[in-house]
């Protein structure tokens, strides 16, 4: 019997072997009769990902567009892609079918930032924590968060005047860092600052690297690192419930969450949505930080301009000596038009992820089930049919309100980020302490773009900085 049975299974076996061509055929017969996009799927398994990566990937993405359309498929970092790039098929993959569509990330990156964190997950979870983390960056709560943020981003700019040349990009993320840290824990101690801020850099270091969980490698101690954040947090957990503290910080909401079933969140789901604010936060803020101290560089009469608004705030606050009020930030009508061109110009999230949860249809294409969808933000951005002449860095082009899903610098829809008025609030409060009381210059040549891995300018930006020196701002304020 046991040799019936057998030559059972490897009949069985064969003709399932035998088939797979086959129905793999049918497969694709089926998908062609369903039209799937136009466009090059590149070399098998490999994909196009080195024709991506061997060059500027908006140069990629743009001269696709050019040659297929709006909506094109390819086959990028082992996925298979459907590219989209008017406003109206980002809105229809992030606002009106958004249920068509789950967010997806790399799985290497979702172990350091954490399963539980909000944006990776639909559904009634998602909508609780993304309630929860909009009331604690809320403008009434941010706008309490002024002075320490205008402590901190002074500070941040006293240490870059040290007579060196310093990387810009990476001074702004440790201002971004710590501003994160204020909305998060709202003053947290020095101690726990520090052993959060040198863990938090191993696990930024390794994040885009080669997922390969050998020791000593990048990857690896980020793992390792990713673990002591949580021993850390649950430190930091366990000394706010000894004390009692209620706090309308987000560590706070997050301990107080409680659903309408009764159910509080554990302590790793509390420490995956804390990783991931942070990471949702710090490069990206960053990144922009850099690109408008460029920007502003490259257009003197602009610079004067900003300043010129900024001075007259500073000298309505007693020469700074009273703190920035939410209505002056909100009254900084020159300084934000220069942060949103910025957000355009660099777009420095040049695209989102999205899988498709079934087979649908686009505008009579196939997108099928399982296939990465990104809506191409940054081919949006420079479209010179929605932004005349979308090489030029002109805030006036802000004076009255872009066209409806033309703007995407912080997505759309249910995943669009929460944390938005807090990144800007921390632009503005930085841009107006840097050209009231300090002055910079680029060092060499900053023609190119990097990315590590959002764009930033090469090099990050190296420059000098000090202070405007008293006699120095009399003559420019006459």
């Amino acid at each position: 019997m046991e040799i019936v049975s057998l030559l059972i299974y490897m009949g069985l076996f064969l003709s399932s072997l035998l088939s797979y061509p086959f129905i793999m055929n049918k497969k694709k017969v089926a998908r062609r009769k369903a039209n799937l996009p136009p466009g090059s799927m590149g070399w098998p398994c490999i994909g196009e990902t080195h024709q991506l990566y061997s060059k500027d990937p908006n140069v990629f993405f743009a001269t696709k567009q050019k040659r297929y359309g709006e909506i094109f498929k390819t086959h990028i970092l082992g996925c298979e892609c459907v590219m989209l790039t008017s406003p109206e098929a980002a809105r229809f993959v992030l606002v009106t079918h958004a249920h068509l569509f789950k967010p997806t990330y790399p799985r290497s990156k979702e172990r350091l930032i954490g399963p539980s964190a909000l944006f990776f997950h639909q559904g009634q979870y998602h909508s609780d924590l993304r309630k929860l983390v909009q009331s604690s960056l809320s403008p009434d709560t941010i706008g309490k968060l002024i002075p320490d943020i205008e402590s901190t981003a002074i500070s941040t700019l006293e240490s870059l005047c040290n007579g060196h040349t310093v990387n810009t990009f990476r001074e702004m993320k440790q201002y971004s860092f710590d501003a994160g840290i204020l909305s998060i824990f709202g003053n947290l101690d020095d101690t726990n600052r520090e052993k959060l801020s040198e863990s938090y850099r191993t696990v930024d270091k390794g994040y885009n690297s080669f997922p390969t969980k050998i020791p000593g490698t990048a990857y690896y101690k980020a793992l390792m690192a990713r673990k002591k954040l949580n021993q850390i947090l649950s430190e930091i957990i366990s000394e706010r419930k000894e004390k009692r503290l209620i706090e309308g910080d987000l560590l706070g909401q997050l301990l107080n969450f409680k659903n309408d079933k009764g159910l509080v969140l554990k302590e790793d789901q509390i420490a995956d949505n804390i990783i991931g604010v942070l990471f949702a936060a710090q490069d990206t803020t960053a990144s922009v930080l850099t690109w408008i101290l460029k920007y502003l560089l490259d257009n003197p009469k602009l610079l004067k301009a900003v300043k010129a608004e900024q001075k007259a705030i500073y000298a309505s606050n007693g020469g700074g000596r009273k703190p920035l009020t939410w209505a002056q930030t909100r009254n900084m009508r020159l300084t934000r038009r220069v942060i949103l061109e910025s957000l355009r110009m660099s777009s420095i999230i040049s695209f989102t992820f999205r899988e498709a949860v079934m087979d649908c249809e686009y505008k009579g294409y196939l997108i099928p089930k399982g296939w990465k969808v990104m809506p191409l933000f940054r081919n949006i951005h420079h479209n010179p049919e929605l932004f005349s002449e979308p090489n030029l860095f002109d805030p006036s082009r802000f004076e009255v309100a872009p066209k409806p899903n033309s703007f995407l610098p912080f997505g759309n829809g249910v995943h669009a980020c929460p944390g938005n008025e807090l990144a800007k609030l921390e632009m503005l409060i930085l841009i107006h302490h840097l050209v009231t009381k300090f002055r910079w210059e680029v060092v060499g040549s900053q023609v190119g773009i990097e990315y590590a891995p959002f764009p930033v300018p090469q090099q990050g930006l190296l420059a000098r900085y000090w202070k405007e020196s008293p006699s120095l701002k009399q003559a420019v304020c006459s």
